[in-house]
């Protein structure tokens, strides 16, 4: 089952960017380098949940 994870960015800790993950066969937390429109540069964003509500 996929599942809907935001990714954060490192240096400002702002959600940019959204994107699915699968849960099976990537069990650890999720990061790449991706630009931030905020800081103008890139940085590492991190994985975090989308809440259901």
């Amino acid at each position: 089952m996929r599942d809907i994870i935001k990714m954060t960015c490192g240096n400002c800790s702002r959600a940019n960017y959204t994107t699915t993950k699968n849960k099976r066969t990537m069990s650890e937390k999720f990061e790449m380098k991706k630009f931030c429109p905020v800081c103008r540069k890139h940085f590492p964003h991190k994985e975090g949940k989308i809440s259901k509500g």
